[in-house]
């Protein structure tokens, strides 16, 4: 049993550090990071979403997985429309700060949930087949998949270094 739990252990403390630092790409605080305002809501060569409407599918989508991981309770967002915002730029300079914050704010308390679990490995009740860990799979390869998209569009703007 001690094996067990130590392994265990190893995998969470793994897992944190993928859904905090990554391994091989840029992290999201680092994909972020000095965005010049005026270029969250341009979309270059026709591309679908803007570097704002990402970071929000991000938030939203990151927040319905850990709303679904510790909500017995759990009512599923409606698919795309929820999970996608409408406008292309935020308000304020606060909203993007906002949202930035909102990010790391629940994926800290997701990496409490995980560090508290008693088994990362158990059924949900209220799902179909998912897991602790599975939802903490899909947060960092969902995360990792649109900070890829950030980091494309920072370049296709020119504000990539």
């Amino acid at each position: 049993m001690k094996n067990e739990t130590s392994q265990t252990t190893t995998l969470i403390d793994e897992l944190i550090f993928l859904l905090k630092k990554g391994n091989a790409h840029v992290n999201f605080n680092d994909a972020v990071n000095n965005v010049p305002f005026e270029d969250l809501g341009k979309k270059p060569g026709n591309l679908p979403y803007s570097i704002w409407q990402i970071t929000e599918h991000i938030r939203i989508t990151q927040k319905d997985i850990l709303d679904f991981s510790i909500n017995k309770n759990y009512k599923e967002l409606n698919w795309p429309d929820d999970y996608w915002p409408e406008s292309a730029t935020p308000v304020t300079q606060a909203d993007w700060h906002h949202s930035i914050k909102a990010i790391n704010d629940d994926l800290d308390e997701f990496i409490l949930v995980l560090k508290n679990s008693e088994n990362i490995y158990k059924l949900f009740d209220h799902g179909t087949g998912q897991t602790l860990l599975r939802e903490a799979m899909l947060i960092a390869d969902h995360n990792s998949y649109h900070t890829g998209e950030i980091i494309v569009l920072r370049r296709l703007l020119g504000n990539w270094k």
